[in-house]
């Protein structure tokens, strides 16, 4: 079997983990984006591509793969659309997902212009990207502050949720779900340290809401960024395309496993109960 990865960086721990399960039986080899050439005519292609990059680059490529029939996990179409927050919100909320209200402006520049607050916010890039803008702004000073070092940013805004500072994570490969529990970068603290979190012990519904997600966005490697509201149940903020999901136990395995299933190889995949009927997210 050849399998492919797609990325700048195959040190990556996920990805490196991953290799070394495929490579005594396996032909394993990289494509970075940022330099590879498409695909030309009669040039084969692996039997299966992981996309772990996001830059345009990266999509345009799994593109040009797929055109010559190759299988690439997650497809371009889907990472392009968790790659733009407003198309990612109006699909998932489309969808009955409990998505946060997301609301979209040109630049940052024109946000600071209009009305003043009426209460804290969290202002994001549009484009989510590495070392994007994630901000929580509580006066109508801060977001001038912050338009003067971001002008020209298209960026989507979302109400602030009140919540205990920790945002829940949750990964999905395939059918296995993976969580843990990380100190949000908006608490006033800032982004801390990440604490395990038994995929066991989530709240009911929450492993079938992970599971909806992968269905509606068509992703089998994927993260679910949920802030817990309580009586009123989980709330989505983001979701992320093949996420590094470091310091799971499992996860290298389980991504081992869904690249030979894509590929069409028979492989060991870990069963995980799907309840029926409805879902519920609370």
């Amino acid at each position: 079997m050849r399998i492919g990865l797609i990325t700048s960086a195959p040190g990556h721990p996920l990805l490196a983990a991953t290799t070394a399960l495929l490579a005594d039986a396996h032909t394993v080899g990289t494509l970075d984006p940022e330099t590879a050439e498409h695909p030309a005519a009669g040039e084969p292609v692996a039997d299966v591509y992981l996309l772990k990059a996001r830059t345009p680059r990266a999509i345009s490529l799994a593109r040009a793969l797929e055109r010559r029939g190759a299988r690439v996990l997650n497809s371009a179409a889907a990472t392009a659309l968790c790659q733009d927050r407003t198309a990612m919100a109006d699909h998932a909320l489309r969808a009955g997902l409990p998505f946060a209200a997301t609301r979209t402006y040109p630049t940052l520049a024109r946000l600071a212009a209009g009305p003043g607050l009426s209460g804290p916010v969290v202002v994001k890039s549009r484009h989510s990207r590495k070392h994007d803008l994630v901000a929580r702004v509580d006066t109508d000073v801060r977001l001038r502050e912050l338009a003067v070092g971001h002008p020209q940013e298209p960026v989507v805004v979302q109400e602030f949720t009140p919540n205990g500072g920790w945002d829940h994570k949750l990964w999905a490969i395939g059918d296995r779900i993976f969580s843990a529990l990380r100190r949000s970068e908006l608490s006033p603290e800032g982004r801390g340290p990440t604490r395990p979190l038994d995929p066991d012990s989530l709240p009911p519904g929450w492993a079938a809401l992970v599971h909806r997600v992968g269905e509606v966005f068509a992703l089998d490697v994927y993260g679910v960024d949920v802030i817990d509201r309580g009586a009123d149940g989980p709330l989505i903020v983001d979701i992320n395309a093949f996420p590094g999901i470091r310091a799971q136990p499992g996860a290298p395995r389980a991504l081992a496993a869904l690249t030979l299933a894509t590929a069409g190889a028979s492989a060991p995949v870990r069963p995980e109960q799907r309840g029926g009927g409805a879902p519920d997210y609370r």
